[in-house]
């Protein structure tokens, strides 16, 4: 018992120096704040380790999304692009095709197919054209405010040239619409005139200007009034350009008249000497008109004006009507220019050479140009580009277009010309110089003839333009 009490005892007195040592509150509190500390790592260390594990998965996941991603779109691309130059092979495929048929529509001459072959090759440069900008807006279109502004140039840079030629279009349209208000003001002085002339000058102009403002559907007197009309003003206009190169080059106008003249008949014993100076210093016009028309209109009669033997209108007569007038459509709405340049050995560029050669001397030009440059052009086959010989293709077109016309009617215009010395037959002839009050002065007869005349198969007549001198 006393062992037991003083074992207690000692136990007491450790318990109560420890307290006063080491007081009860900051053990508990420093145990307890240790525990929180250990705790609070250990739970940091934790949270720390699963966050980063969970960003290490996300992370993960958004890589493979990434890749997964790319891939598909890569292959996308990849197909596009291969259907894009699978398309691209095809346009040019078909473009090539059909510029081939482009190609053998000219030899021989098919206008159908040659229209059905451009229109097929432009439909395939368009369809190149579209596939063109498809893959630039596929490459250079990117997504956000940067690719919205490169597509808005794109479109621009797009429609910049068909801006353009609208633009073109329109100046065209008010330069047309300017060209018809002057027509109409010359059709009402026309329709005038015709109205103080008679019953019969209204209906000539109606007639004329209904065949010049469409297309014919068959050939008639008209249409070849309306052609000669046309074969006129062409006449003049080259006239005037040859006329004006001569004064350039410092030519003896009154010189060359004589010439003219001394080579178109048979002498000047019909026309005395102050005829022969009018023609000479104010009316030279007419005598170089005079050696143009006798020149170009030499072998009118025949069917190739004499290049060859031909004798298709007496062989076949009805089918060879057929065949000028579809050839006469054909050609009248044609450059003259170009067509030489496509087909400069075609029957109509061997009358071009073969009538510039008869009018156009070497002499002549090489005075005129300083060269023969254009006559070895010509003498080789080809056409040159030159003004002066647009000028002369005008009036050689014109001339063919009649002569088509001519052998195309049923019956045939019966061609003829005023001789030097003849009467004055104001049914058959027109002064080419205009007297005071329109009456011709019966001391008159013709000095010269200035173009031909024609007899149509309905009874008209195309007056031959004469040029009047006095007699002796």
């Amino acid at each position: 018992m006393a062992t037991r009490v003083s074992n207690f005892s000692d136990l007491i007195q450790r318990v109560t120096a420890s307290c006063l040592l080491h007081p009860l509150a900051n053990v508990r509190q420093d145990s307890q704040n240790v525990a929180v500390e250990e705790y609070g790592e250990q739970n940091d260390d934790d949270c720390n380790d699963s966050s980063e594990e969970d960003d290490e998965e996300e992370e993960g996941t958004k890589v493979r999304g990434i890749d997964n991603s790319s891939k598909v779109v890569g292959i996308e691309r990849v197909m596009e692009l291969e259907t894009t130059m699978n398309e691209v092979f095809d346009a040019v495929s078909a473009m090539k095709r059909a510029y081939v048929s482009l190609q053998e529509a000219h030899c021989p001459w098919d206008p159908e197919r040659m229209r059905v072959a451009d229109v097929a090759v432009v439909g395939e440069l368009r369809k190149i054209g579209v596939l063109r900008e498809r893959f630039k807006r596929r490459s250079f279109g990117g997504g956000g405010r940067r690719g919205d502004v490169s597509g808005g140039a794109l479109v621009r840079e797009v429609a910049a040239p068909y801006e353009a030629a609208v633009a073109e279009l329109k100046r065209e349209l008010k330069a047309r619409e300017v060209e018809v208000d002057n027509l109409k003001e010359k059709l009402k002085t026309v329709t005038g005139l015709n109205n103080n002339g008679g019953k019969k000058g209204r209906s000539l102009s109606k007639r004329k200007v209904n065949c010049s403002s469409q297309v014919a559907a068959a050939p008639s007197p008209d249409l070849f009034e309306v052609t000669m009309c046309q074969v006129k003003e062409s006449s003049k206009s080259f006239t005037l350009q040859l006329l004006s190169l001569m004064r350039a080059a410092h030519w003896d106008i009154a010189a060359a008249v004589r010439s003219i003249g001394a080579a178109a008949g048979n002498g000047t014993d019909t026309i005395n000497s102050s005829a022969t100076s009018v023609v000479s210093t104010h009316h030279a016009k007419y005598a170089l008109e005079s050696y143009i028309s006798r020149k170009i209109f030499q072998g009118f009669d025949h069917e190739t004006f004499y290049m060859d033997g031909s004798l298709s209108s007496l062989i076949n007569p009805d089918q060879y009507r057929r065949d000028c007038f579809t050839q006469y459509r054909d050609m009248k709405a044609m450059d003259p220019v170009e067509l030489l340049g496509i087909l400069p050995t075609c029957h109509f560029g061997k009358f071009c050479a073969k009538k510039y050669l008869a009018i156009v001397h070497p002499k002549m030009e090489e005075s005129l140009f300083g060269d023969l440059e254009q006559q070895r052009q010509v003498l080789a086959g080809n056409h040159p580009r030159s003004q002066f010989y647009g000028e002369f293709l005008t009036l050689a077109k014109a001339v063919w277009l009649l002569h088509l016309l001519a052998f195309s009617l049923d019956p045939a215009p019966c061609q003829f010309e005023a001789s030097r010395g003849a009467e004055f037959h104001p049914q058959y002839m027109e002064s080419v110089v205009k007297f005071s009050g329109g009456r011709v002065p019966a001391v008159q007869i013709v000095g010269f003839p200035v173009s031909p005349g024609f007899k149509l198969g309905n009874g008209s007549i195309i007056k031959a333009r004469v040029y009047l001198g006095s007699k002796t």
